[in-house]
């Protein structure tokens, strides 16, 4: 799709602009900016006060004075190092303007003894003398009119200069031609906005300190442009994801049946919905491309089953890809009871098969003998073929991007796609990172789960939690310790997993075991079935089983240096514990005294189970890039647009970037075109791919 030309002025190269030649355009490319337009969307940060002063006396030192003076005697330094100095006075009293490493007969020509000049800098005492050290602007009285009275502060690169920064902004926001709105107007006129020419001016030329904050008019309108532009791009993904004709997979509810039957309870409301919302999706001719979001313990592993089973009823196959061969291999375990009862072949395939056995299983897949295959990326290589995959599903999406979906959803000439997390998302971060999907949550726990007593124990304590371990094991519990590391780090003072070991084994004997991430793949396994069966009764582990490590049987959850990890992963850590029928404890186990930051985060995990509540808490404690981990979430990164603060435009954005694309999926219609032109200054290149014609 060709730019619209009168974006053609924003797009010509940085050194096209006033004041900005090769090494400050190579600067300013380390700030992300390579075009004049990206100057319109970056916004200054802060402002400063230059409102002008009649004298000193009006302000209090230190701070920022801007005043009109008559240049006195300059006294230029003795000693090599020492400052120059010129004395100054305003109209009603003296102070001193100081220089450090200046040339004289520069600072004779900037400031002429006798004549007037507008200063504006920091004035301080420096030894009871009020003085100006260097200050940011001197101006001649008939240029003072080219000084706002605020003055914006934008973020800057090194190598490049407040007075850089705002001329190429003032320039780039001259270029911008006048665009037709592609702001719904009932929206427009709902919000209050002002068009998008008028929000430039305003956020550029800011007239004081409440024009920064992210809920001005001006502010708000301009996030919710870049808001739209990537949901608009995301909806252009969906749409092209759906339009490829999906193939209708319509359930008999025969092996389903048989399966809920089997169950010693009945599904919870939170899975019956989410099922009922998958079998639609699945039935209809578009394709699914919806994410199972469930907390810990919400029972995604059921309804992810009866979603394959759907296709095996329609007389196709599923598949089901995890992240790890240990997760590929539990989530085996887990569905075997379910797909005997339901008399269906479940097989597993992972980068360990190998030779004759592969062979076999490819063959018996190909001519769909095997109805449902679970396995981890191996199930993507090239010579892995279905006879009739229906629903390709992805367990733990973090570590899938929107082009791997697509990847998988293109296994099967027309696959539905479900994706499962067990990361609770608050709900603005969700159409961030999944905005192209349907979002079904699980958000009630199933019956017969009981709750997890959690307490805060400072490490002084040990022995009480040695006691209290040792009495539980002989009563034939089992329990996990997790440390926070596995070598002994002379930088941090954290205890590691071996010594941790070593010192349980002493107490404890030969029922305790070590798992972490050095140990080769086989060991890992090997320790974790005798967990399971139960030869080791306590497992000191590393974060590696944060993540859907299934013993029911353990009840014990103690997470040393507690304090060091994030909420979610102290959720996830917990929801190992509490899967059976017995009471189960969690100790926090912390290090006096705690950060303020890190005694929040302790008491929320001991006062709540809620995931989404847990997750909400940690976006308003840490930001929605680290909540997510950007670079692995593929989170995008917004100018102006506050994911924390500005929540609800998400999903508005959402709702009307699907009504317009539902309407105009070319985007050909008046405000599709104006769309487009929002689309180019905001380079969603990929939504310009994606528009299809007609």
């Amino acid at each position: 799709m060709s730019r619209p030309e009168a974006l053609f002025p924003l797009f010509a190269g940085l050194e096209t602009l006033p004041g900005i030649g090769p090494r400050t355009a190579k600067a300013l490319d380390a700030l992300g900016i390579t075009r004049p337009k990206d100057f319109l969307f970056l916004l200054p940060h802060s402002v400063i006060d230059r409102e002008r002063k009649t004298s000193l006396r009006e302000v209090v030192p230190p701070t920022i004075l801007t005043v009109e003076v008559e240049v006195g005697a300059h006294f230029p330094p003795r000693l090599k190092g020492k400052p120059y100095r010129i004395m100054v006075r305003d109209s009603q009293t003296e102070f001193m303007l100081v220089y450090f490493h200046a040339r004289g007969e520069y600072l004779q020509t900037l400031l002429p003894t006798g004549q007037r000049r507008l200063v504006s800098g920091k004035v301080e005492f420096f030894d009871g003398v009020a003085q100006m050290t260097h200050p940011d602007h001197v101006l001649r009285l008939e240029e003072a009119g080219t000084l706002p009275p605020f003055e914006p502060v934008y973020p800057l690169g090194a190598g490049v200069t407040q007075r850089q920064m705002a001329k190429a902004a003032q320039t780039a926001r001259a270029r911008l031609a006048p665009l037709a709105e592609w702001i719904d107007p009932h929206l427009l006129a709902r919000e209050g906005w002002p068009s998008l020419a008028e929000a430039l001016d305003t956020a550029h030329a800011p007239q004081g300190l409440g024009d920064i904050a992210p809920t001005t008019p001006a502010r708000a309108r301009l996030a919710y442009d870049e808001l739209f532009a990537y949901q608009i791009t995301l909806a252009l993904a969906r749409s092209g994801l759906r339009s490829g004709k999906g193939q209708p997979s319509i359930g008999t509810n025969v092996l389903q049946a048989k399966v809920l039957a089997s169950l010693p309870f009945a599904p919870t409301g939170a899975q019956a919905r989410a099922i009922a919302q998958i079998a639609q999706d699945m039935e209809s001719p578009a394709r699914m491309n919806r994410l199972l979001q469930g907390d810990v313990g919400s029972g995604k592993t059921l309804v992810a089953f009866l979603a394959l089973l759907i296709a095996v009823e329609a007389g196709g196959q599923g598949v089901m890809m995890a992240p790890t061969e240990i997760l590929a291999r539990q989530h085996y375990e887990g569905i075997a009871g379910l797909a005997a009862a339901a008399g269906v072949r479940v097989e597993l395939l992972t980068g360990r098969d190998k030779g004759k056995e592969r062979a076999a299983k490819l063959v018996d897949l190909a001519q769909g003998k095997i109805n449902i295959l679970l396995g981890t990326h191996a199930v993507f290589q090239k010579d892995v073929s279905f006879q009739d995959l229906r629903l390709a599903m992805v367990d733990e999406q973090h570590r899938f991007g929107v082009a791997q979906r697509m990847e998988l959803g293109a296994k099967g000439a027309a696959a539905d796609v479900l994706v499962m997390t067990a990361t609770p998302i608050p709900r603005s971060l969700a159409l961030a990172s999944y905005g192209d999907m349907d979002i079904s949550v699980l958000d009630e726990k199933p019956p017969g789960r009981k709750p997890i007593k959690t307490a805060m124990i400072s490490d002084g304590r040990m022995d009480e939690v040695f006691a209290h371990l040792a009495r539980a094991i002989a009563e034939g519990k089992r329990a996990y310790w997790v440390c926070p590391l596995v070598e002994e780090s002379e930088v941090v003072d954290l205890t590691s997993a071996q010594t941790r070991f070593a010192s349980l084994r002493a107490q404890l004997g030969d029922m305790v075991g070590l798992v972490h991430g050095q140990m080769p793949p086989l060991e890992k396994d090997l320790v974790m079935a005798r967990f399971q069966r139960g030869d080791i009764k306590v497992l000191v582990a590393t974060t590696v089983i944060e993540v859907g490590v299934n013993v029911p049987e353990a009840t014990i959850m103690v997470i040393e240096r507690a304090e060091i990890f994030g909420l979610s992963q102290l959720h996830q850590l917990r929801g190992r514990v509490g899967r059976g029928d017995a009471e189960s404890t969690c100790l926090l186990l912390y290090q006096a005294p705690l950060t303020e930051s890190a005694g929040r985060r302790l008491r929320v995990i001991r006062d709540t189970e809620d995931g989404f509540r847990i997750s909400e808490e940690d976006l308003a404690i840490r930001g929605a890039g680290d909540l997510i981990g950007t670079a692995q979430s593929g989170l995008p990164k917004f100018r102006v647009a506050d994911l924390e603060r500005q929540a609800g435009l998400m999903a508005i954005a959402q709702t009307d970037a699907r009504r317009l694309l539902g309407d105009d999926p070319a985007l050909q219609s008046p405000r599709g075109l104006a769309v487009r032109s929002l689309l180019w200054l905001l380079d969603q290149e990929r939504a310009m791919q994606l528009i299809r014609v007609g």
